[in-house]
């Protein structure tokens, strides 16, 4: 096994809203498959599940994971704040719209 993703559903703006999240083992970074998972869920998304609309939450300096929502269409629409295990942590909300 290298990773988990799938679509899940994350608080943002005091609603769920859908997300496309992976999260894939050091060993398999950096070879694509980042790009492979991001655009299989969104396909998925829109064939069988049609969202409104389709996210991604990302760490404010995950540039990696944020070049990813890009090239899978999304746009900057938001951002967020979580508190984690004592720690702040700016997060940029993506979003493909239908």
């Amino acid at each position: 096994m290298i990773g988990q993703c799938g679509i899940t559903t994350q608080e943002f703006n005091n609603e769920q809203v859908p997300e496309i999240g992976f999260l894939l083992a050091f060993d398999y970074w950096h070879h694509g498959y980042d790009n492979e998972v991001a655009t299989a869920l969104k396909e998925y998304d829109l064939n069988i599940l049609r969202y409104k609309h389709l996210n991604s939450i990302i760490r404010d300096n995950n540039i990696v994971s944020q070049n990813v929502a890009l090239r899978n269409g999304m746009k900057p629409f938001g951002t967020k704040t979580v508190f984690y295990r004592g720690a702040t942590m700016p997060q940029i909300v993506y979003r493909l719209c239908r």
